[in-house]
C-alpha cells in the first residue's frame, strides 16, 4: 500500500520515548494487573478488562509530554498518513449525511501510557479510548503483525488503526451509549454486543479502505488479501486454539476469524456504513 502524497495527520500525540509517566504499579493496582494478566491467557479481550477493572477508579491525572510535528521514523509517519487518510474518509461520508465529523486523536507510545480509561500497556495491542476520544498504538505491534501473526506488508497496519477509528466511529454515532444504556457493553460470547462491536468496526475498516482505494492510494489485490489474512489471524478462534488448544466461545469477544473476514471484506465491497449493521445481524 502507498499514499498519492505525503500528508500527515495533526491528530497525534507521540509519546514515544518518554515512558510511562505516574505509572507505578499502575492505577490499577496489583489486583488489577493480575486479572488483566488472567484475562489475556484465557483469551479475554484486555480493553474490556481494563474498563471493568478500572470503572470504580478515577482515570489518571498525569501531565504526558509528547513530542511535536508529525512523527519521522517510518511506522510512526506512516500510522500518520492512515489516520490522515481515515479523516478524509469519515469526514465525506459524515458530510454526505448531513452532520460533521470529528477525528479522534493518535497517540503513539512506548510500553504503557495513561489514558481516560486507564493505564495503556502494550501487551493489550491497538485500543480506542471512547472517554477521550483517543486511539492508543504502541507501533511495535506493527511487528508482531508480521513476527507473531505471520501477515506481511504495511495494509495490514493500516487496517489496524482503520479498525480502531472505527470504533471512534461507532462513538459518534451512538453505539457506545446504546450498547453501554442497554447493559450489554462488558458482555462476552459469540453472539455478545462485544463481539458485534468489534466486527461493525471491522467492517468500518473496510469501507475505509474502499473509499481510500478510490484515489488516496493505491491499494492492490495482494493489500486486500494481506488485510484479510491479519482479520483471520486476530480471530477469537484461532487466537484460543493457539494459546491454550481449544476453543470457548462463551468467552469471545472479538468474533471468528470468518466472521471478521466476512464483515471486513462487506465494507471493501459496499463501501456503505449502513451495510455494517452487526446489530441486526443473524447469524453473524
Amino acid at each position: 500500500m502507498e499514499f498519492n502524497d505525503n500528508d500527515v495527520s495533526s491528530n497525534i500525540e507521540d509519546r514515544r520515548g518518554f515512558g510511562p509517566v505516574g505509572m507505578g504499579v499502575g492505577g490499577l493496582g496489583l489486583g488489577g494487573i493480575a486479572i488483566l494478566i488472567i484475562g489475556a491467557l484465557l483469551g479475554v479481550d484486555p480493553a474490556s478488562l481494563l474498563n471493568a477493572v478500572e470503572q470504580t477508579q478515577p482515570p489518571p491525572q498525569a501531565q504526558v509530554q509528547s513530542h511535536e510535528g508529525a512523527p519521522q521514523d517510518a511506522p510512526g509517519h506512516f500510522a500518520g498518513q492512515v489516520l490522515r487518510s481515515t479523516e478524509r474518509v469519515w469526514g465525506q461520508i459524515f458530510q454526505q449525511s448531513g452532520s460533521q465529523y470529528r477525528p479522534p486523536t493518535l497517540v503513539l507510545y512506548d510500553n504503557a501510557t495513561p489514558s481516560a480509561c486507564g493505564m495503556g500497556r502494550a501487551a493489550m495491542g491497538p485500543f480506542y479510548c471512547p472517554n477521550d476520544e483517543k486511539v492508543y498504538l504502541d507501533v511495535s505491534f506493527f511487528r508482531d503483525l508480521q513476527t507473531r501473526f505471520h501477515v506481511p506488508g504495511n495494509f495490514p497496519e493500516a487496517y489496524v488503526v482503520a479498525h480502531e477509528v472505527g470504533h471512534h466511529v461507532q462513538k459518534l454515532t451512538g453505539t457506545f451509549e446504546r450498547a453501554q444504556g442497554a447493559g450489554r457493553a462488558g458482555a462476552h460470547g459469540a453472539s455478545s454486543t462485544s463481539v458485534r462491536m468489534e466486527l461493525q468496526a471491522d467492517c468500518y475498516a473496510g469501507v475505509w479502505a474502499h473509499h481510500a482505494g478510490e484515489g488516496m492510494a493505491r491499494i492492490s489485490d495482494q493489500d486486500i488479501e494481506q488485510g484479510l489474512d491479519a482479520t483471520a489471524a486476530i480471530g477469537d478462534d484461532r487466537l484460543q486454539r493457539e494459546s491454550q488448544g481449544y476453543v470457548a466461545p462463551d468467552s469471545f469477544t472479538h468474533g471468528t476469524s470468518a466472521q471478521r473476514v466476512r464483515w471486513f471484506k462487506r465494507g471493501i465491497e459496499a463501501g456503505d456504513p449502513g451495510n455494517c449493521d452487526t446489530f441486526s445481524a443473524s447469524p453473524l
